[in-house]
């Protein structure tokens, strides 16, 4: 198979959809669908996530300096789609989705009470990049629904129906319950 030169492109396939909530004092919490995002570190547990200093949200993250990434399920692609092609400047997402802010335990960023996993973060550092500052955040706390976790403590992959973006495609995919292998499969003997 030939290859094609495409120069410097951002082809990293699939990326997670996310929905990150922010909020300040005196205003109301708002939501905004990001797929740049990814854990970072495991001890403390830190994600992520790059949001453009034009967005509404951004100047949210900033001033509070926390948020909440909720992870939705496949049921909820179109609001997903709506919260990253809305400004919360004039929409109030939670009305427009029909999602549920609930309070979160350790930030004032409210959780969605409709997405099956949710982390509350708060910012310990900012890389200015170019388009984008990437905001690493420390997880402080992590909710997840109680029939997308296994007795033998680990996501279930079915229930939770996880969905992703296809960045240079700018289609979502779902069904990722398939299993090829599992972790270190390989070397076993």
């Amino acid at each position: 198979m030939d290859k094609i030169k495409l120069g410097p492109q951002t082809l990293l396939v699939p990326l997670p959809v996310t929905l990150l909530t922010a909020q300040i004092e005196g205003e109301k919490p708002n939501i905004i669908t990001l797929s740049w995002v990814g854990i970072c570190n495991s001890q403390p547990p830190m994600i992520g996530v790059g949001i453009r200093e034009s967005r509404f949200t951004y100047h949210m993250v900033v001033e509070a300096g926390e948020f909440v990434v909720n992870i939705p399920g496949e049921d909820q692609v179109k609001a997903a789609d709506l919260c990253g092609n809305t400004s919360g400047r004039n929409k109030d997402k939670f009305e427009e989705t029909g999602f549920t802010a609930i309070p979160a335990d350790k930030v004032s960023a409210p959780l969605i009470k409709e997405c099956p996993i949710n982390m509350e973060c708060i910012v310990r550092h900012t890389l200015k990049l170019g388009s984008h500052d990437y905001f690493i955040a420390e997880i402080v706390e992590t909710h997840v629904n109680s029939d997308c976790w296994t007795d033998d403590k680990k996501l279930n992959i079915e229930n939770l129906k996880p969905f992703a973006y296809m960045t240079k495609k700018r289609s979502y995919y779902g069904g990722f319950s398939d299993i090829f292998g599992d972790y270190g499969y390989s070397v076993k003997s």
